[in-house]
């Protein structure tokens, strides 16, 4: 069966399956992922007005970033787990009030605890919507991984975008409140109206249908043939549905795990830090604010592009090339910045951004590749725990590496984190 009949075959059985196109679920899932964007990419818009609210320091308030990291990530694992048992439907509901309720206690919080709870439980939201929304995509749309997992991971990394001027604007002590109010109630309504239409798919919907190998293509758009039968499969010519212990056995997932903390770690890095260093080496302010609008632009449009690109070449040979070029791109920033060449810095900044957003589509895919799409909930949610690590060396490890030698020397490593996962990505072959 080539591709585009499996597509068809897919669409055809997923239409049966919900009684309207399958592109719906997708649709929901991006617009919640857009919606609770703000949680990681306007944070550093409202930081320093909750600072002066509440009259701390800026240690004390640059903790909520990394109990985000933490909370976002960690949430994820019991998550997907729950999900592939009993569904999206439920746990959507339960993101809605914690996202959206998050931003609304926010609003009228007095205290700095006050703020690390209600961020932490935001981020859990965050967290959830983000398993849900990727997974949705994994488990509809098992031939088109790459492309259908970008959309939803760029309406995160982009969505954003959208209330960055709003959110400025009003970035005051007097302003902020009112901001937060408002963006928890779309937030809450959004993502529970996004409840009602996601859904998974019944039990053996795709039943004679090869979308994972076998006599046909597979789901990056490779046949049989290209990959050299290597697919672990289950007799019947379909991959091998792997739970999250099994997955654990395998080398494939440790060295990928590896390479998430690697890529992560740099680009949380850049997300959280690039004004700080623009600054740090005497970049005039319009530098400094022209890195951090284009970052979730490029992130955005990394995703999607990398993401459709790697349904239809290798997967491995996507990854290596995408966190190779962010490396560079992160060293880049490096030279760049110490040459005093603005322009070129915010385009090193973007190449940075355009090849590391990809991460997040490209991992979930291979998970699926790899280890099936039945628990891919749980499998990747496991993965995806190494955010926590890359934000322990985006926040902690940057600072301590700042404080020893320099800035310049951050960057640097950060980069060839990056550069490394790359090269690793090359050993990668799917589990025998």
């Amino acid at each position: 069966m080539g591709r585009a009949d499996t597509t068809e075959a897919v669409s055809t059985r997923a239409r049966k399956a919900l009684g309207f196109s399958r592109w719906w679920q997708v649709a929901a899932a991006a617009v919640m992922m857009g919606l609770v964007s703000p949680y990681q990419y306007v944070w550093s818009s409202i930081q320093s007005p909750l600072e002066a609210s509440l009259a701390v320091s800026p240690e004390a308030i640059g903790l909520v970033f990394t109990l985000f990291v933490i909370f976002q990530a960690g949430s994820q694992f019991p998550v997907g787990w729950y999900r592939d048992r009993h569904g999206p439907r439920l746990l959507t509901l339960v993101a809605g009030v914690l996202a959206g309720g998050g931003y609304l206690g926010l609003s009228v919080a007095t205290e700095v605890w006050q703020v690390y709870l209600l961020y932490s439980a935001g981020a859990v939201g965050v967290g959830i919507v983000y398993t849900v929304a990727v997974n949705t995509a994994l488990k509809w749309f098992p031939d088109r991984r790459g492309l259908t997992t970008g959309i939803g991971t760029m309406a995160f990394a982009g969505g954003s975008a959208l209330v960055v001027p709003y959110v400025r604007a009003n970035a005051t002590v007097t302003g902020y409140p009112d901001v937060l109010r408002n963006l928890g109630i779309v937030i809450g309504l959004g993502i529970l109206v996004g409840a009602v239409v996601l859904r998974d798919p019944p039990s053996g919907w795709l039943d004679g249908v090869d979308v994972d190998g076998g006599d046909g293509d597979d789901a990056s758009g490779t046949s049989e043939a290209d990959t050299d039968g290597e697919t672990a499969t289950d007799g019947a010519g379909h991959t091998r549905q792997y739970q999250w212990r099994e997955m654990a056995g395998t080398w494939q997932f440790w060295l990928m795990y590896a390479m998430f903390v690697g890529v992560s770690g740099a680009g949380l890095m850049l997300t959280a830090q690039i004004v700080t260093f623009a600054d740090a080496l005497e970049l005039n302010a319009v530098t400094a604010t022209a890195s951090a609008t284009v970052l979730p632009v490029a992130g955005g449009i990394g995703r999607l592009v990398v993401g459709d690109l790697s349904d239809r070449i290798d997967r491995e040979r996507a990854m290596a090339a995408s966190f190779v070029f962010c490396g560079l791109g992160v060293l880049g920033t490096v030279w760049f910045a110490r040459a005093g060449q603005p322009l070129a810095f915010v385009g090193a900044v973007v190449v940075a951004t355009f090849f590391w957003s990809p991460q997040y589509t490209l991992f979930p895919s291979v998970v699926g590749d790899y280890y099936g799409r039945e628990h891919s909930s749980a499998n990747y949610a496991l993965l995806y725990s190494g955010k926590m690590w890359g934000g322990v060396f985006g926040g902690a490890v940057v600072g301590w590496v700042v404080g020893v030698a320099s800035w310049s020397v951050a960057f640097a490593v950060g980069g060839v984190l990056a550069v490394a996962a790359g090269v690793a990505a090359l050993a990668l072959r799917p589990p025998e």
